[in-house]
């Protein structure tokens, strides 16, 4: 009675459907946490499809499962169904089917927050998880955007997504970023997480705000050169090489040091200078217990820890090591004494973090305006993501020596790239028009949106002359005077190591209707920020008030934006200000 009781839900729910979108048959690249663009064999796989003839069998299985791969897309539709099959079984003795053969729906609030949605679930010929009930706006946000991991210990063999027929459907394609590729076993495959999104490697992109293509092989990470072959093929920001578990051998002593040291060679022949992390045995939860394994453990973390410590005595660059104290696993996080839970996955994710931000050289962020994240609050008149990739061609193809960063105020002034809005062109024109210039400004950016954008290469492959940076009046509802100065000397740092040759102009923010008296208090305690050499301050607060200290609103649209005459008074200033 239970399972008729079940089906007929589900099969009302399709019923009710009347928009699908089927991501296999889309003529977009829509498959993230993929290392290439094409040719696989199905629709699915994590390896292209020659890699079949050219790895061992069970890595070529492996490959068809869907770990890591995800769809993402934005909707306001309030019910998302997902129907698939898959070729194996649901589930494994010590990993549930929610996990080996499930979906996981996440989504992004519009200030960059990672929120979950539970669905309800059947497995049988045809699985399906039925999302009911969900807010499908935001705010002024007409959509919101949806990220949906696929399983992590299955091939998918069909999938639809079904929606509303009112509801909007806008697909997000594959973005040209570079990865963090990580190779690994099961447990970098993903196994025992409950869920897909709860896999370490879920858990860390999000947290990081960057893509990962997983490239974990249970039962299979053993450092073969062909499977390294198609690794050093993907153009990687970091590679993760976590491969100990699968390396136990009684012969290690002799022969591990030397495949660690082929493998590190191997990848920075091909991809000189990406950085490698490599990472020790994260132990087992019975070590007390079992003193034979305890020493297999502590003899392979020695030797790679020894062999990577000769790496770069001899010299080796960019070698890095993850140890098993910084994992930190313990009796709670464990399946069955070697899989971790989803606590042990979070104690994985959280040691990722910590240190590939490391190597990023990305300051550990305690405070909101310290911790970079997206955002897409203005999403009705622009998109957030697509202005980020913009920028990022125009500064290859333009190679600019000013640059403004900002939000909406530098946003829809005027410049490169276009925005929707240009309230002040001709002002942008006349002073800036000539200095091959750059208007890096994002409409309801706050600063730790900026710190994210710098993070994720805008200010990359180019040397500029100089920055104008203005920004924090959107952080001034939501923090206090000292976060925005801790957020704001953050990012200057954070800027001046990203273009340690330019000049760094802060400017103080403009005043704004019923803020006056907090930002003439905030922008002096701005002022102390600029003590070094390259940085100079300026207070443009003056000539957009009036006697009475409040805001001269004939030099507004809205009491916040300027407008032409506006920016005409703030465009004469600041190139005055020019180093």
């Amino acid at each position: 009675m239970i399972i008729i009781m079940v089906l007929t839900i589900f099969k009302s729910a399709v019923a009710q459907e009347s928009k699908t979108w089927n991501p296999a048959a889309d003529t977009l690249n829509v498959v993230h946490g993929r290392g290439w663009e094409k040719g696989y064999k199905s629709n699915y796989d994590r390896l292209p499809a020659d890699a079949e003839r050219k790895v061992r069998a069970a890595v070529w299985n492996l490959a068809e499962n869907s770990a890591g791969l995800h769809l993402r897309f934005k909707t306001d539709a309030e019910q998302i169904v997902v129907k698939f099959t898959v070729k194996g079984a649901h589930q494994m003795p010590h990993m549930p089917a929610t996990g080996v053969s499930g979906v996981d729906l996440y989504v992004k609030d519009v200030n960059g927050k990672w929120l979950w949605c539970a669905g309800k679930f059947a497995f049988g010929d045809t699985i399906q998880y039925r999302f009911s009930n969900i807010l499908g706006k935001e705010g002024q946000v007409k959509d919101r955007e949806y990220k949906l991991y696929l399983p992590l210990y299955n091939s998918v063999k069909w999938m639809e997504i079904g929606l509303p027929k009112e509801a909007s459907l806008t697909k997000i394609p594959v973005q040209q970023e570079k990865p963090i590729v990580v190779y690994g076993t099961s447990i970098a495959q993903g196994a025992c997480a409950t869920r897909p999104g709860l896999a370490w490697t879920s858990i860390t992109a999000r947290k990081l705000e960057r893509p990962m293509v997983n490239l974990g092989f249970s039962g299979n990470g053993k450092l073969e050169p062909e499977v390294l072959d198609y690794i050093t093929q993907i153009d990687a920001k970091l590679y993760v090489v976590d491969c100990l578990p699968n390396l136990i051998s009684k012969d290690m002593n002799a022969t591990l040091s030397k495949k660690i040291v082929d493998a590190v060679r191997q990848i920075q022949q091909k991809r000189p200078g990406v950085p490698i992390l490599l990472t020790e045995h994260d132990g087992f939860a019975e070590a007390e217990m079992q003193p034979i394994r305890k020493r297999e453990i502590e003899t392979i973390n020695g030797i790679l820890k020894s062999t990577v410590d000769s790496l770069t005595n001899a010299g080796v660059k960019n070698l890095y090591l993850l140890s098993k104290t910084e994992i930190a696993q313990d009796i709670e996080s464990m399946v069955d004494g070697v899989h971790p839970n989803d606590i042990g996955m979070m104690n994985y994710a959280i040691a990722y973090e910590k240190k590939i931000k490391s190597i990023f050289k990305e300051a550990e962020g305690r405070i909101s305006t310290t911790i970079p994240v997206t955002q897409r609050r203005d999403a009705n008149t622009y998109d957030w993501e697509t202005r980020h990739h913009q920028v990022l061609s125009y500064t290859a193809a333009h190679q600019p020596k000013l640059v403004f960063i900002g939000n909406s105020i530098t946003h829809y002034w005027g410049g490169q790239p276009a925005a929707p809005l240009a309230n002040g062109k001709d002002s942008w024109a006349k002073y800036f028009g000539n200095k091959n210039a750059l208007n890096m400004g994002f409409g309801w950016d706050r600063i730790e949106n900026v710190l994210w954008r710098v993070n994720h290469g805008e200010l990359d492959g180019f040397s500029a002359q100089q920055i104008v940076l203005m920004i924090g009046t959107n952080n001034l509802e939501f923090n206090t005077d000292e976060e925005i100065l801790q957020g704001l000397k953050n990012l200057m740092k954070t800027i001046q190591d990203k273009q340690p040759n330019s000049k760094l102009l802060l400017v103080g923010i403009l005043p704004r209707k019923g803020m006056e008296a907090r930002i003439s208090k905030l922008n002096p305690q701005m002022a102390k920020l600029v003590n070094g050499k390259g940085l100079k301050y300026v207070d443009a607060s003056a000539v957009f008030l009036n006697p009475q200290k409040r805001i001269d609103e004939s030099l507004f649209s809205d009491g916040l934006h300027p407008n032409a005459i506006g920016y005409e008074r703030l465009g004469k200033i600041l190139s005055a200000q020019l180093f």
